[in-house]
C-alpha cells in the first residue's frame, strides 16, 4: 500500500485533555477517530489489526471445538424481560421501537439470544457440551465513556456461549476455556492475570476478569507479596482479628462530644482506637428504602458486597444519602449516625431502615459511636445488647495493607479489563421456558450454562498500552497493520522495485512515497509501529544496498538485497 494514498494520516497534535498512552497513539497514528463520545471510527490501519487479532481469536476458539455464529443485534425486549435483565442490568440498556411497535435491546450481552436459539432445538445430553460464539458489535449506555478504548458505548465483542449438562462438565470446559483465553493473550503480547472478580448484572455464582497490568486501568484487585491471593476488589475478603471480643459488657454511656463529623475525630475526642468505633453509613435503596451499614471503624464499606451479596439488589440500587437527607429522612445526625435507636428515628420521619452489619462487629464489645443526636455519642455499645441487625454478612472493602485470610498483607494493583469468563448455572435457563435437554433417564433438565467475553478494542488498547515507547506504537508482529515500512529518500524507481518484489514475495508492505522529508517519513514510521522499516536512498542504492531497522531496537544494519530478504524471512518465520 502507498501512503501517499492511504486514508487515515497522521496527526502532529491532539488535545491536552488526552492524556492515556494508547488513546493519544491510536489517534496520533491513524488507527481511529472520534466520532461522538464513547464511539469511534475504526480507521484502515485500525481495521487491519482488529482483522488480525479477531482471525487469531478465532482460530483459538475453533481449535477449541467453538462454533462460530452470529445473532441479530437488536435483541427482543420479551427475551430481556424472561431473564429479568430489562430492568436488573448494571448498565442501562438503548432500546428502540420499530413502526410495528415492536421493542428492541441493542445487544449488551447475548446470553438471552444464545438461550433463545438454542431451546428451539431438541437437545440431548448425547449433543452437549458445546459452545458457540460469535464477534459482534455491542452497545452499553455508559455514563462515562473514557480513555478511546478503554470504556466506549459501541465496540466489537467476541462472546460465547457454553451449555452442558451440570456442574462438573462445566468445570470442565471453564478451565479449558481459561487456558484458551491465556493462549489468546499471550499471542498478543500480553500477560494477562485471571483474577476472580463479581459477576455483576451478567448472573451466576463465579467468574474471573482478565487483567493486563496497568496504571491507566479501572480495575482494582488485591494479592499477596507471595503472589498466593488474588482477588477483584469488589470479592476480596479480609482477615478480620479479634480485638477484644472476650472483655465483659460494660454499661452503655451518653457523652457529650463536641467534636468533627469524622471517624479520626471520634477516636481522638475519645482518646480509644479506631477498631472499638462502630462506622455507620447510610443508603437510600429503590427498593428497600433506606439502608444502614454499619461496620468496624477501621475498615470500609464495600458497596457491591452490600447491595448484591447480601441485599440481593441489582448493581446501582443504592447510593450514599447526603448529610441533608440524614436529618431529614434518616430522623438523625451527619457524623453521629448510630445503630441504637435508629429504627426509631426513623419511624418518627415516616421512613423504614434497613440495618446490615459487617461480620466484624463480632470482634469488638464495648465499643462507641453516635447517638442519633448532634454532639453526643454513645460509650460501651454492644451487639444484640444495644442494637440489632436485620441482615450480617461480609461487607468489608479489602484495601491494602490490611490482611488475606491467609495472612498475608495485601497489595493493590491496577489493571486493563480485557476479557471474562462466567459460571452462570441455571441462572438463564431456568428463567426462560424451555431451555431444557434431555438427560440419560429420558427426562427433561435446565440446561448448565456459562458464558465468555473479549472485547476486542479494549484489548487492541491494552496492546498498545504495553508497547510502545516514547515514539509511537511497537506492534507485535503477529497483529501489526503492515509487515514492512518501506520508505525512500528520493530514488523512487528503486523503492517500487523493491516494493513490488516485496510484494510479490507475499509480504505486507506499507511505503511511504510521499514528497516530504525524510525526518517526517521517520517520525511517523515510529509512531505508527510496524515491525520492520526498510530505508532505500540514494546512497546506498550504488552498493544496492538497504538499511534495515526493526521497531523495538535502535540499531540500524546495512545489508545487500539477499541478506535483506533472507533476514526478513527469518523474522517471520519464527
Amino acid at each position: 500500500m502507498k501512503y501517499s494514498k492511504f486514508f487515515g494520516k497522521t496527526f502532529s497534535s491532539l488535545s491536552s485533555e488526552i492524556v492515556i498512552p494508547s488513546h493519544k497513539l491510536l489517534l496520533k497514528a491513524g488507527y481511529i477517530a472520534e466520532s461522538v463520545a464513547g464511539r469511534y471510527y475504526m480507521l484502515p490501519l485500525g481495521m487491519k489489526v482488529q482483522n488480525k487479532m479477531v482471525s487469531i481469536i478465532r482460530n483459538k476458539m475453533d481449535q477449541s471445538g467453538a462454533m462460530e455464529m452470529i445473532t441479530p443485534v437488536l435483541h427482543p425486549l420479551e427475551l430481556w424481560s424472561e431473564s429479568g435483565r430489562d430492568s436488573a442490568t448494571g448498565f442501562e440498556l438503548t432500546t428502540i421501537t420499530d413502526r410495528r411497535g415492536a421493542v428492541f435491546a441493542l445487544g449488551g450481552t447475548a446470553e438471552e439470544m444464545f438461550v433463545d436459539i438454542v431451546r428451539r432445538y431438541n437437545i440431548s445430553y448425547k449433543d452437549l457440551p458445546f459452545n458457540i460464539y460469535q464477534f459482534s458489535t455491542k452497545f452499553r449506555d455508559e455514563t462515562r465513556a473514557r480513555g478511546g478504548l478503554l470504556r466506549v458505548r459501541e465496540f466489537l465483542m467476541k462472546d460465547a456461549y457454553a451449555f452442558t449438562e451440570n456442574e462438573e462438565q462445566f468445570t470442565k470446559l471453564y478451565q479449558e476455556m481459561t487456558e484458551v483465553y491465556f493462549d489468546i493473550y499471550s499471542s498478543f503480547g500480553l500477560k494477562a492475570k485471571a483474577v476472580p472478580a463479581h459477576n455483576g448484572f451478567i448472573g451466576g455464582d463465579y467468574c474471573h476478569e482478565f487483567v493486563v497490568d496497568s496504571q491507566i486501568g479501572e480495575t482494582k484487585y488485591l494479592t499477596t507479596e507471595s503472589s498466593n491471593y488474588i482477588a477483584h476488589e469488589d470479592v476480596a475478603k479480609i482477615l478480620i482479628e479479634d480485638i477484644n471480643s472476650n472483655d465483659e459488657l460494660l454499661e452503655i454511656q451518653e457523652v457529650e462530644a463536641d467534636r468533627a463529623k469524622t471517624i479520626i475525630a471520634g477516636s481522638e475526642f475519645h482518646n480509644l482506637p479506631i477498631n472499638l468505633q462502630i462506622k455507620n453509613v447510610v443508603f437510600k435503596s429503590t427498593t428497600l428504602g433506606l439502608v444502614l451499614a454499619v461496620i468496624r471503624g477501621d475498615l470500609d464499606v464495600n458497596v457491591t458486597k452490600l447491595e448484591q451479596d447480601i441485599l440481593g439488589l441489582v448493581e446501582g440500587d443504592i447510593e450514599p444519602l447526603e448529610d441533608s437527607e440524614v436529618i431529614d429522612l434518616l430522623g438523625s445526625y451527619p457524623g453521629f449516625i448510630s445503630p441504637v435507636g435508629i429504627k426509631e428515628c426513623a419511624d418518627s420521619k415516616g421512613q423504614k431502615v434497613t440495618i446490615v452489619g459487617d461480620s466484624s462487629l463480632r470482634t469488638i464489645k464495648n465499643a462507641y459511636t453516635g447517638s442519633n443526636k448532634k454532639k453526643v455519642d454513645l460509650l460501651n455499645v454492644n451487639i444484640d445488647r444495644d442494637y440489632t441487625l436485620d441482615y450480617e454478612g461480609d461487607i468489608s472493602l479489602a484495601v491494602e495493607g490490611l490482611k488475606a485470610q491467609n495472612g498475608d498483607v495485601l497489595k493493590v494493583n491496577k489493571g486493563i479489563e480485557v476479557g471474562n469468563i462466567f459460571q452462570n448455572a441455571l441462572h438463564y435457563t431456568s428463567k426462560m421456558k424451555g431451555a431444557d435437554f434431555t438427560n440419560s433417564e429420558g427426562k427433561l433438565a435446565p440446561l448448565y450454562m456459562g458464558c465468555f467475553g473479549i472485547g476486542i478494542g479494549r484489548t487492541l488498547a491494552a496492546v498498545v498500552e504495553v508497547h510502545n515507547d516514547d515514539n509511537g506504537i511497537i506492534w507485535p508482529k503477529n497483529i501489526a497493520p503492515y509487515q514492512i515500512h518501506l520508505v525512500n529518500i528520493g530514488e523512487d524507481e528503486f523503492a517500487e522495485s523493491l516494493y513490488n518484489e516485496l510484494l510479490d514475495a507475499g509480504y505486507e508492505v506499507l511505503w511511504d512515497d510521499r514528497d516530504v522529508r525524510p525526518g517526517v517519513k521517520f517520525t511517523d514510521c515510529d509512531l505508527i509501529g510496524n515491525p520492520l522499516r526498510v530505508v532505500v536512498s540514494s546512497r546506498l542504492k550504488e552498493s544496492n544496498h538497504f538499511e534495515l531497522k526493526f521497531r523495538n531496537s535502535s540499531d540500524v544494519e546495512i545489508l545487500s538485497k539477499k541478506e535483506l530478504l533472507s533476514k526478513i524471512q527469518d523474522f517471520y518465520a519464527n
